[in-house]
This record gives C-alpha cells, structure tokens and sequence, in this order.
C-alpha cells in the first residue's frame, strides 16, 4: 500500500502517490509506520516519530523562533474565516478539473480560481459529461482514475467532434516515458508529472489559451470557410465541412437560425456556440451573420448591382438592415462596395 500507484483493481481508486511520499518522510525523520486492518473494510495506521534532539544529527536539526505564541483555538473567530460563496464570472473562461483526489481539485482551484470559472469531476467519467455539457476552453485532468482513466478520458473527448478542439493537460506521478507517450498518442496537448510546480502549470495553461485566441483571431479574419486550414484536429476538420455543406444547402433561407443550425449539426445551441466561439469569437448567430455578409461580398464581386437581389440571396428578408449590416461589417455601403470591381 506504500508503492506508489497502489491499486486494488481498476474498478478502484488509486492511492497515488501520498502514501509513499508519507512513508519517505516517516523514514528520513526516523520513524516508522505500519498498517493493520482492524474489520472488515477498515484499516489503521501506526506512527511513531523520534522527539529527542539526540536522536538526529546535528545537519537534521532546524531551529524555529516561535515569537508569537499559538493561539488558543477558542479565541478564533470560525465565523469570519467561513468562505463566502463565489458566483461564477460568466465572462470568463471554464476550466474544467478532473481527479479523484479532492485536496488536487482545490489545489488546483485555489491556482486558477480568479481567472477561470472552475468545475470539477471526481472521476473520468463525470470529467467526460461534463465537458460534453459545458464545452470548457480547458481541460485539467489526472492518469491514474477508476472506472475511466485520464488517457481514456482525452481520447474519448478528442475524438468526439464537440469537444476535440479542447486542449487538456494530463497529470501524473508515473513518470515513465511510455506513459508519456500514450498521454500525447490520445491528443494530449500538455503532459505534467506530479508533483508538479504551480509555475510550471500556470505557464502550459497560458500557453495553451494564448495559442488558442491565436487562432481564433486568424480565423476570425477568414472571407471563405476552410475546414483544412481551421481544424486543430481531424475530428475538427469533419466539424467544419458538415458546417461548410450546412452552410452551403441553408445559408440563403431567411429561416436558417441557431436553433435550425444546431438541429442539423447535431449538437445543443450552447455546445455549438461555444465550439464556434473557439475557433472565431463569434456567437452562432453572429458567425451565421458573417457568412452570409461573406457571400454577399462575392455575389456584389461578381458584378451583382442589385442590392435586394444580393440582400434576399443570402438570407437576408429586410434590405435596409443588410444594409446596415453590411457597412459595419466591410466599412462602406454595398452599393460602394460593388463599384470597386
């Protein structure tokens, strides 16, 4: 039970990597622990450290100047130190934690906590539901979990086209390279050893988000929609050719709104948005917008005078307010804007 990665069976948690590290300090402060079951489903601990100053070598031995005495625990006040409930920024980006071990989700928490929305799951499994629901901008999850383990986890969400454009970073004690190996064979972007430094993990995340807006400025700049040069991942690619032919079949209708977008997509409004807001910061109904003022671009390039004509061709039922639309988004009326070609 002292080895790291201790595990029953796989159906079971996993004792990690506390245990051994508990041991390893017990030891090199000369003192032993044993465990016994006591009943059924029980077990317990033994410890016994040395307290005599002779019993350590002199380079063992720390002084501490303790100038303010403990305090009694009667005079605390547990009220104040309560902690207040948070409401969640809905402005910024969800981090969604996956681990087994509680005291990992609030170390994690406490690191992220005033730039993400954070979320947590106990297991791979909720990890998967939750990301599937909420299509976090991040994923932070552990290997070693019973019933879905982190690789499990990144290459279900990898390759299920709603979620395979989120980047995960995987956690591990194991620090074996074949491991590694198989974390960045799932679709892991990141690969972390536990115990990690919170400097070393607030970089990957930064790095990861940042490259991420990255992309999503180029993309958001795009006239015509590429599906090769937009995905992240083939799973992406296939996302945005299904959009492309939607697009392609629907675009002109005036009734082709969010809902009769994500109906034939085969995914909910808010999965949809927030797979759209990744790649190009815009909203489902603003990225139907931009397409079609983008097909309206062209038909006036191809010498198209008719600005009604042009309006109800790409969807539009009103010309005065594709009109509008349309100055704001290429700086002149189409009017003037046919003129130069």
């Amino acid at each position: 039970i002292f080895n790291r990665f201790y595990q029953i069976d796989d159906n079971s948690e996993g004792i990690g990597i506390g245990l051994s590290l508990v041991k390893e300090l017990v030891t090199l402060s000369h003192g032993t622990i044993t465990v016994e079951n006591t009943e059924v489903n029980t077990i317990a601990f033994k410890m016994s450290l040395p307290v005599l100053k002779t019993q350590f070598q002199p380079n063992e031995i720390a002084e501490l100047n303790l100038k303010k005495p403990i305090e009694n625990r009667d005079d605390i006040d547990l009220e104040g130190m309560a902690r207040t409930i948070e409401v969640m920024d809905e402005n910024l980006p969800i981090m969604l934690i996956v681990d087994d071990h509680q005291e990992i989700l609030d170390l994690i928490d406490s690191i992220f906590k005033d730039s993400y929305q954070i979320v947590k799951a106990h297991d791979g499994e909720m990890g998967v539901s939750k990301a599937i629901e909420l299509i976090p901008d991040i994923v932070i999850s552990d290997v070693m979990m019973p019933t879905l383990n982190g690789f499990q986890l990144c290459e279900t969400l990898k390759q299920d086209e709603r979620t395979s454009h989120i980047p995960i970073i995987l956690l591990t004690a194991k620090a074996d390279e074949a491991d590694s190996y198989i974390g960045l064979e799932t679709g892991a972007d990141e690969y972390l050893l536990k115990p990690f430094k919170t400097k070393a993990l607030v970089s990957r995340v930064k790095n990861l988000i940042e490259n991420r807006l990255k992309l999503r400025r180029r993309y958001s700049q795009e006239v015509i929609l590429k599906p090769k040069d937009i995905a992240v991942t083939d799973y992406d690619k296939l996302f945005f050719e299904k959009v492309q032919n939607i697009l392609e079949t629907k675009l002109s209708e005036p009734t082709f709104t969010v809902e009769a977008f994500s109906e034939a997509i085969g995914m909910s409004r808010m999965q949809l948005h927030r797979k759209l807001k990744a790649f190009t910061g815009l909203s489902a109904n603003e990225f139907i917008r931009s397409q079609r003022l983008q097909l309206a671009a062209d038909l006036l390039q191809k010498g198209n005078p008719n600005i009604s004509e042009v309006a109800y061709a790409v969807g539009f039922n009103d010309a005065s307010y594709f009109a509008k639309c349309f100055k704001e988004t290429f700086g002149c009326s189409p009017t003037t804007y046919a003129s130069k070609f």
